[in-house]
């Protein structure tokens, strides 16, 4: 093992170690402040892997045009990290205000995201390491966005096994959450954990810092940038609340399953899904937060004639039919119509432009199955997917197809979808399989 390799390993066990035992003292004293944490942030162990996090999930640069690839081949590693130390250390370190830039939605509108610069992403990653055990300590088993060990498909999981006994689904949609999060409130909720002045400092600077937009800088009185590190984590904290509330006062309504801002409620009978809808229009009331109607649902379960959409996933119980014995409905999983749309406009896109034609087709193929291998370990959990799955691997095939007579300069498409699979056959990543 080199002198590289061996220093990112001993600074990841380091993280892991101080991450533990903040995580066990935060878990053996729910009431705990904590107190001395800011210069565990500037702690060089702590800021290398930082950088290396921030480092491994690339991203563009911020409003000051510095890139990860500029500071590994140009500014030096080392010279960035201990100029950030002294920054943090004297106190001296000041955020820029984040690069708004949208990103188009499912429904045809944009989302905003907030593109933080470099150093301000390995100071967010640095922050995250320290505060976040104490918060997972509290963090309730119902959320399963943003969080270490837990992912989306848990939250299948979730919501199969409460599916056995509930036949209500409210499904619910906060309007523009992360721009809506009342600072304020936020704050006093960290506050509730952190004692130290100066990590709260440092928090709240990220939350003034602004954004800059064509040019202008604005400074938004709530919500949190979208798009920076340490923004999912705040998130959690102030939804954290309602999984509390809901968890001591009103779990006998329903079962809540959350992703970060999108979450539904599982319950046994009508009645208590209209209850539970009362209940967190009022939890949303106290938050300074507000239902989207127009995508809030309400879904009848028993059979299968509706279903609901939720992290990509189209959810729906489908029947099982017995002979002699009466049709069980399974909930099952499997990808929603807007994903496979999108995941047919980017096997297109990839596989369309002409300067393509001169790659070989194994190329093209190499190219294409680090998108498809990412497709199929999301949306293959099921057996039932792969019905779904089968309709994108035709789609490739056909594309694959259209690719090779335009190189050959042939057009009979069908009469070559043959010949393209036996090119392809044992190198293509097949979504069904």
């Amino acid at each position: 093992m080199n002198v590289k390799k061996m220093t990112n390993y001993t600074n990841k066990v380091k993280a892991r170690e101080l991450w533990k035992t903040l995580y066990l003292c935060a878990k053996e004293s729910p009431t705990r402040r904590f107190h001395a944490l800011y210069d565990k942030i500037y702690r060089p162990d702590i800021l290398w892997e930082a950088w290396q996090r921030v480092r491994r999930k690339k991203g563009s640069g911020g409003i000051d045009g510095q890139t990860i690839q500029e500071i590994v081949e140009d500014y030096g590693e080392k010279k960035f990290l201990n100029e950030l130390y002294l920054e943090l250390k004297d106190k001296k370190y000041h955020p820029s205000p984040v690069l708004r830039t949208y990103i188009p939605k499912d429904d045809g509108k944009k989302r905003p995201l907030g593109i933080p610069t470099i150093k301000d992403r390995v100071v967010q990653m640095a922050t995250k390491l320290v505060i976040e055990p104490i918060f997972e300590a509290d963090f309730n088993d119902c959320s399963f966005g943003f969080r270490p060990k837990k992912n989306a498909h848990q939250a299948m999981a979730k919501i199969r096994k409460a599916s056995k006994k509930s036949f209500w689904v409210v499904d619910v949609d906060i309007q523009g959450y992360f721009d809506n999060i009342n600072q304020e409130k936020l704050m006093k909720l960290v506050e509730q954990r952190i004692n130290d002045r100066r990590v709260l400092k440092l928090i709240r600077k990220w939350l003034d810092a602004g954004v800059m937009e064509e040019g202008n800088v604005r400074n938004p009185v709530t919500g949190t940038p979208q798009g920076g590190v340490i923004s999912p984590l705040l998130a959690n904290i102030y939804l954290n609340t309602m999984d509390q509330l809901w968890e001591k006062k009103f779990n006998h309504l329903g079962e809540i399953i959350r992703y970060a801002d999108d979450f539904v409620i599982m319950c046994k009978t009508k009645q208590q899904a209209l209850e539970s809808i009362r209940v967190i229009q009022a939890i949303m009331g106290k938050l300074d937060l507000s239902l989207n109607t127009k995508k809030s649902k309400l879904i009848n379960i028993w059979n299968d004639i509706d279903g609901f959409d939720f992290l990509g996933f189209h959810n729906r119980k489908l029947p099982i039919r017995r002979k002699g014995r009466p049709t069980l409905y399974v909930m099952s999983h499997f990808p929603k119509r807007e994903a496979m749309k999108r995941m047919r406009a980017k096997i297109k896109a990839f596989t369309e432009p002409r300067g393509k034609l001169q790659l070989d087709i194994r190329e093209l193929v190499d190219g294409l199955n680090r998108r498809l291998q990412g497709f199929k370990n999301y949306y293959l959990i099921s057996s039932i997917a792969k019905k779904w799955l089968k309709r994108i691997d035709w789609y490739v095939l056909k594309r694959l197809a259209l690719f090779n007579n335009k190189k050959r300069q042939r057009n009979n498409l069908q009469g070559h979808m043959d010949e393209v699979t036996n090119q392809v056959k044992h190198s293509l990543v097949k979504l069904a399989d």
